[in-house]
């Protein structure tokens, strides 16, 4: 049998929830008294914020049965020459991480579940054409509805971006690409080494919900879980240790 055999078993305990069972959860950080970090990272003094059209959820509600959403569901890699516009951004956005109530400095509700209402991700959005919206990277401000710019594009935007996904030429030609990154401490704050398994499920739960909305707005997506790693978190401007890129999905116009 191949030497690598016993390896490849051994990360299938990465699927299972056996930690539980072993963990001292007395000592989390929650548990020891240590105060919560930030459910959204803020933006830092002097960036742009743009809010977002408000009232998402009654702009666009109605456009879609979810059992017809749920029936067409699949995945894109084509698109339309056609921008997205503000208020399908702000949607799209909205359905992905749009809070639904506040419940304390702790936790938000919001338009997916997470384990213990941990939200561990953050949500970008590469933006190359965008009505009302100049290209650049930009990144979801929950709590606010709004966006921030994190820089501009510059004119290796679009190359650095291809670079980072290995070259899947569908992704750069989107108008926009939604890529999530984690900041692990948010959930290892409450379930220590139990937190990884279910940041995986959470990015899930949040990429389903793009490609249900996504229809809604006359979209599609695909999701995408290879990339460069170091590239992608250089090109988001991310440590890759207390963040770092997870997950991403670009989205046109089909």
């Amino acid at each position: 049998m191949s030497g690598s055999i016993p390896d490849m078993r051994a990360m299938r305990d990465f699927l299972k929830d056996e930690l539980r069972l072993v963990i001292d959860f007395s000592q989390s950080d929650q548990n020891r008294g240590v105060a919560p970090p930030p459910v959204q990272k803020p933006a830092r003094p002097g960036q742009r914020v743009s809010l977002l059209p408000p009232d998402p959820a009654g702009a666009f509600a109605g456009r879609m049965d979810l059992t017809q959403a749920l029936a067409g569901r699949k995945s894109h890699r084509a698109w339309r020459d056609e921008p997205v516009s503000l208020d399908e951004l702000g949607f799209l956005l909205w359905a992905v991480q749009g809070v639904r109530r506040k419940g304390g400095a702790a936790s938000v509700f919001r338009t997916v579940p997470s384990a213990g209402c941990r939200h561990a991700l953050e949500t970008y959005v590469a933006v190359r054409d965008c009505t009302g919206l100049a290209p650049g990277l930009y990144r979801y401000l929950p709590l606010d509805h709004a966006l921030v710019l994190e820089r501009e594009a510059g004119p290796d935007f679009a190359a650095r971006l291809h670079e980072a996904v290995l070259m899947q030429s569908f992704v750069p030609r989107a108008p926009l690409t939604f890529i999530w990154t984690t900041i692990p401490y948010r959930m290892e704050w409450r379930y220590m080494e139990a937190a990884h398994r279910v940041i995986a499920l959470d990015a899930g739960h949040a990429c389903q919900n793009l490609y249900l909305a996504a229809q809604a707005a006359g979209c599609g997506t695909c999701a995408v879980a290879a990339f460069h790693q170091r590239a992608m978190d250089e090109f988001l401007g991310v440590d890759g240790e207390d963040e770092f890129a997870f997950y991403l999905a670009p989205v046109g116009k089909v």
